[in-house]
């Protein structure tokens, strides 16, 4: 049940080193912490003790402490940082864990990888709250974080510009999704709404005819907005919302015409949600993913 996440960078060890040990330097990628400090030790032979901060909100936060140690093999360059973690805060589900990092030089690169585990708190309760939601989230989190700091080395992306592009990219997502399900689902489907047929009328399309086509719009609006998140990381979906917006504005202009001067009418809305999906793909560029790390230990052999 341990977590497992492994990504290879186009960089240098040495500057991979730094942007993970130095504190401030590792706070600005790592989305699992808000702030990481070192504390004073007496001999660089100590394990390094640092503590952690985590902001969950609503000016909720969780703390915790750990130590680490660094360790070279001179053979091979590889190198590893171990670590233990805790946490005295009743607010963290995790009481307490281990793992490591470790750094194998390549010709192309670093071959990046990190384990961990942890104890929980709250009895029966904590654990399945963690197997179910927690831990596949702290799992994510690590393999985007991966990713986000990739990108900073390998095409020197700021973390903070990946977080803005990821923001806009998910903000432009859910709301092209939310557009389609609502107008599939509500006008359509539900409602029935009488303007929906008379566009329908208009475009020439018999009564007859008109409320199983209705129909069948709805469920391709809906099947639409549920591709837009399913498919994330694809630009066909917010492509298809552009282009459609476009000809539906077409569309009412020449059929519908009475419509372009009402109140909420289809020029205003339609142009809004071709805008909005258009931001989503000027972002899509270079974003920090998940799916660029493993997440599963290969098999020894």
């Amino acid at each position: 049940m341990g977590i497992y996440v492994e990504i290879r960078i186009q960089g240098s060890l040495e500057e991979l080193w730094e942007k993970t040990q130095n504190p401030e330097l590792h706070e600005r990628w790592d989305a699992r912490f808000t702030s990481i400090t070192y504390l004073p030790r007496a001999e660089e032979s100590e394990p390094q003790r640092f503590e952690y901060a985590t902001r969950l909100g609503f000016g909720l936060g969780i703390k915790g402490a750990g130590e680490t140690v660094g360790s070279r093999d001179e053979t091979t360059g590889r190198r590893t940082s171990s670590l233990r973690f805790w946490s005295d805060d009743a607010k963290s589900l995790i009481r307490e864990g281990a793992g490591y990092w470790q750094y194998t030089p390549l010709e192309d690169g670093v071959r990046f990888v990190t384990g961990y585990d942890y104890q929980t708190r709250f009895g029966w309760l904590g654990k399945t709250f963690d197997r179910f939601v927690f831990r596949p989230l702290m799992s994510w989190a690590t393999a985007w974080s991966f990713d986000r700091l990739r990108l900073w080395i390998e095409k020197g992306i700021d973390p903070a510009v990946s977080m803005q592009r990821t923001l806009i990219h998910g903000l432009a997502r859910f709301t092209v999704a939310f557009v389609w399900l609502y107008q599939g689902l509500v006008p359509k489907l539900i409602a029935r709404h009488a303007d929906e047929l008379a566009m329908l009328a208009d475009a020439g399309i018999t009564a007859s005819v008109a409320p199983a086509l209705l129909l069948i719009a709805g469920i391709a609006e809906v099947v639409l907005g549920a591709a837009v998140l399913i498919c994330f990381h694809r630009r066909w979906p917010l492509l298809l919302t552009a282009l459609l917006m476009l000809l539906a504005t077409i569309g009412v202009a020449i059929h519908s015409p009475q419509y372009l001067s009402a109140a909420f009418n289809p020029v205003s809305l339609n142009l809004l949600l071709a805008v909005v999906a258009l931001l989503g793909l000027i972002v899509m560029h270079d974003l920090p993913s998940a799916r660029h790390c493993l997440r599963k230990k290969p098999e020894a052999g």
